[in-house]
């Protein structure tokens, strides 16, 4: 039998400057905005035209509020309602962690909805040129949450190769269910995402792209789900499913509907070439 593997005790601090502290999870926040947004200059220009580079530029500070303040009411409203409610202070530590992707998307879906609204863009095709870089974002903030030893999975055989004790596991094997969801969330996530924007006929039906991710993401978090242990506040739901899993549903709904009312309406031409970035 293979000895089980021990959680490597990475420091979740990267550096200390001065009195403040660069954790690697606020820099999975930081690379994956960046790249999210370097991406999005190409992707808006591809035909038909969703926007401009200018405009992705812009929309920087817009994504970055809608994640965080998003993913921070989320985290209170869906995991954690009844202790900030006594608490409401805490609802502003987020250095002691506590952000929910469901919240964040939320968050982003508002901040894009404002967005297409002030710059007069068509909403569903700036969207799927988002979502393909959404998933990046997604598979750095995984492996932040496995460099922290924290969202570790459920019990694993002990012959699994890769099993896993976490420092705050217990002495029990688990599965690293972070890395299965930054390659599952992440990368396999990204790839489809890649590879079917690369098709002109997607591109044309606005919300296509949107409603892809929002199936693909669902599935995968769903599966994900199964190898993650449920927090501990919370435990299992009803029929044995996770907060999760549920949150998941409406997002699956949504996206196949988003991808049938994408099929079923028009081409759309994109925005003129002479358009130019609004103040």
């Amino acid at each position: 039998m293979l000895p089980v593997l021990m959680f490597p005790q990475f420091n979740p601090v990267l550096v200390h400057v001065g009195p403040f502290a660069i954790r690697w999870y606020a820099l999975s926040y930081i690379i994956g905005i960046v790249l999210g947004i370097t991406l999005l200059r190409r992707l808006v220009n591809l035909p038909p035209r969703a926007g401009t580079p200018e405009l992705a530029d812009d929309f920087l500070a817009w994504v970055t509020l809608g994640i965080l303040m998003g993913g921070r009411l989320g985290y209170v409203l869906f995991y954690q309602p009844g202790y900030y409610i006594t608490h409401p202070l805490a609802m502003l530590e987020v250095w002691h962690g506590g952000m929910s992707f469901h919240g964040g998307a939320l968050g982003v879906i508002i901040a894009m909805m404002l967005f297409t609204w002030r710059h007069k863009l068509n909403f569903l095709a700036f969207a799927d040129r988002v979502t393909i870089a959404v998933p990046i974002g997604l598979g750095l903030g995984r492996v932040a949450n496995f460099i922290n030893g924290e969202l570790w999975g459920r019990e694993a055989p002990a012959s699994l190769p890769w099993a896993m004790i976490f420092p705050d596991g217990g002495p029990i094997p688990r599965h690293p269910s972070q890395i299965y969801e930054a390659l599952t969330e992440g990368l396999l996530l990204f790839l489809v995402m890649f590879a079917a924007s690369r098709k002109l006929s997607i591109r044309q039906h606005p919300g296509f792209l949107a409603g892809l991710f929002l199936a693909g993401y669902a599935c995968a978090r769903s599966f994900c789900e199964f190898f993650r242990e449920p927090d501990s506040f919370l435990g299992f739901l009803p029929g044995g499913i996770t907060m999760g899993q549920l949150l998941c549903c409406p997002m699956l709904a949504a996206g196949i509907a988003l991808m049938v009312y994408a099929n079923r309406h028009p081409v759309y031409e994109g925005i003129p070439p002479e358009a130019e970035a609004k103040p």
